[in-house]
């Protein structure tokens, strides 16, 4: 029997004042130890794990200019979101201070659209304690933000996965995630978001982790089939 060992916080409050304790993924050992719980839990998981390499860590920086740059992508390739976002940033917009105060004419300049010029208005106008996110219990951020206009529940998740290293969060709407899940169990269709939420119980304490799989799964069968 292999022991599994790792990093658990205290993060927020619930009933009675007792602390909530949640995984955060920090470095590769976390991967590694969700990808060993996956695999002695999961059949499926361990035929395809050996066979996909490192899983990737892909934690990146919290804060303000992440969740634009989330808002930029909607949509667009990410050629153009890429694009869009080296003009925001060279413009000194990557900063709420500053999109309240440019005017439209300047956010269409940098290659935001009259919607995105909007959301990107409703979240610097939203105020989010970035620090105080840290701290709170996963439910609780996906609360916080998709109440700013803009920012939906699939946001909200990657947000939470990536720039939080939230171990137990998922994120069910993505296309990708549906499809390679269709294609690992062997599903007659594509599972709806509800359907892969559900699912994805199973997954849990390391649900963002079966998701880290999942997508490189996904690139692996695209490869194969020769598209990338």
């Amino acid at each position: 029997m292999i022991f599994l060992v790792y990093r658990q916080y205290y993060v927020g409050f619930g009933c009675g004042g007792m602390a909530k304790v949640e995984t955060v993924i920090t470095d590769r050992s976390d991967i590694d130890r969700g990808c060993a719980w996956l695999a002695q839990t999961c059949p499926r998981y361990a035929a395809i794990l050996p066979g996909l390499g490192p899983i990737p860590l892909r934690l990146r920086a919290d804060g303000f200019d992440r969740l634009l740059a989330a808002i930029v992508s909607q949509q667009v390739s990410v050629a153009s979101a890429n694009a869009i976002w080296a003009r925001v940033d060279g413009a000194g917009m990557a900063d709420p201070a500053a999109i309240l105060a440019a005017s439209d004419d300047d956010l269409r300049a940098c290659g935001l659209s009259r919607q995105k010029i909007r959301y990107a208005r409703a979240l610097a106008a939203a105020d989010i304690d970035y620090n105080a996110l840290r701290d709170m219990p996963t439910s609780d951020i996906i609360k916080t933000l998709t109440q700013v206009s803009g920012i939906g529940v699939w946001t909200a998740e990657i947000y939470a996965m990536f720039s939080l290293g939230r171990a137990d969060v998922f994120a069910p709407g993505d296309l990708a995630l549906q499809e390679a899940a269709r294609i690992l169990y062997d599903l007659p269709k594509r599972p709806t978001e509800r359907e892969l939420r559900a699912l994805a119980s199973a997954w849990s304490p390391w649900r963002a982790v079966a998701a880290r799989v999942l997508w490189a799964y996904y690139k692996q069968v695209k490869e194969r089939e020769g598209i990338t």
